[in-house]
């Protein structure tokens, strides 16, 4: 028979009350003799660890039993009523035996008295009460953090199942769009379609390798950023600035990935990119940990809007899986600026 390992809280406990618990039995068994008889000490208080920790092993078999079979928090009133009656009947009756044998054996010349089987008793029923509650006390506050981190895990997954989602959007609406352009320069400008093409090459390069996370650095995504831009200048020439201020102090900080690209392209979809009078974009870093994104605003006409609507509901649906809603969008009649938590 394998007899189950009790917990390292269960044999921290044992050892550091068994002492207290020999040393009142010893008292009950001998008295004032516990004093000046060296041999109580030697013999009789090492013996009644011994029995001590075998009706403590043995004891747990029956409790690994009951935790097994009904182990859930809902189940603890029936592992209650179970240990409870048994505790009373079997458990706490079982040091009385421990007075039978040192009577049986004579040892160190106890002769067994009536009161002793109750003070034994009720010291037993007082060790069982409460080492029995704080052991399913304790049992019971490990359910709950099994069970809160069951439950991380599963919003984890669940997060990351939504991000896959926004993800898949993502990509597609990306390619969709730098396809309509580099379409637009091979006819066009030829040359400037192969420099597009080299840079696109460069850019999606980044989103492979960096849209896997769903989160990433500042410092990751500056020059990611700016590489996007170079595409957009290649396109619109003069018409396109994009106006850095950023501070390296922020750099670590987390952002979803891809959100620097989503708004600069929802910037230029939705605004006239003219040489004359360029779109510029400016993403600068604020001192209470946001970054802001913003461009003068001047609309295209709605009729010739391609939109899919997913930039800006792309940003804000990742940041409130993320359990922050304080992405900010303010339009004015002369500005447009989004601004967003670094993490």
């Amino acid at each position: 028979m394998t007899f189950p390992t009790p917990p390292r809280y269960q044999y921290v406990s044992f050892w550091l009350s068994m002492p207290v618990i020999s040393g009142f039995l010893c008292y009950i068994l001998y008295d004032e003799r516990i004093f000046w008889d060296w041999r109580i000490w030697l013999f009789a208080f090492p013996l009644l660890h011994l029995l001590g920790y075998a009706s403590w092993r043995l004891h747990y078999v029956y409790s690994h039993y009951i935790h097994v079979r009904y182990p859930s928090l809902s189940e603890t009133r029936k592992r209650v009523f179970l240990t409870i009656p048994i505790n009373l009947i079997v458990m706490t009756p079982s040091i009385l035996v421990i007075f039978y044998i040192f009577h049986g054996f004579g040892i160190l010349g106890y002769s067994i008295r009536q009161e002793d089987l109750w003070y034994g008793y009720l010291v037993g029923l007082g060790v069982n009460i409460v080492f029995e509650s704080l052991w399913e006390v304790i049992y019971i506050i490990e359910k709950f953090k099994e069970a809160a981190a069951e439950k991380e895990m599963i919003e984890q997954m669940q997060l990351r199942q939504e991000f896959d989602r926004l993800k898949e959007k993502v990509n597609p609406h990306f390619l969709f769009n730098s396809f309509n352009t580099l379409s637009s320069l091979i006819y066009e400008d030829k040359e400037k379609a192969t420099l597009f093409l080299n840079e696109l090459s460069k850019v999606y390069r980044y989103l492979l390798r960096n849209n896997e996370s769903g989160l990433s650095t500042l410092g990751q995504e500056v020059p990611f950023i700016m590489s996007y831009a170079r595409l957009l200048t290649t396109r619109y020439g003069d018409g396109f600035r994009l106006i850095l201020d950023i501070d390296p102090a922020f750099m670590d900080r987390e952002l979803p990935t891809l959100s620097l690209q989503l708004l600069v392209e929802n910037a230029v979809k939705h605004n006239v990119v003219d040489r004359d009078d360029p779109l510029e974009i400016h993403i600068n870093t604020c001192p209470d940990g946001y970054l802001e994104i913003s461009n003068k605003l001047r609309p295209k006409r709605r009729a010739v809007i391609d939109s899919t609507g997913i930039g800006l509901s792309n940003i804000r649906e990742k940041y409130k899986l993320l359990r922050r809603l304080d992405v900010v969008v303010q339009q004015t009649e002369q500005q447009f600026l989004v601004k967003i938590p670094l993490l």
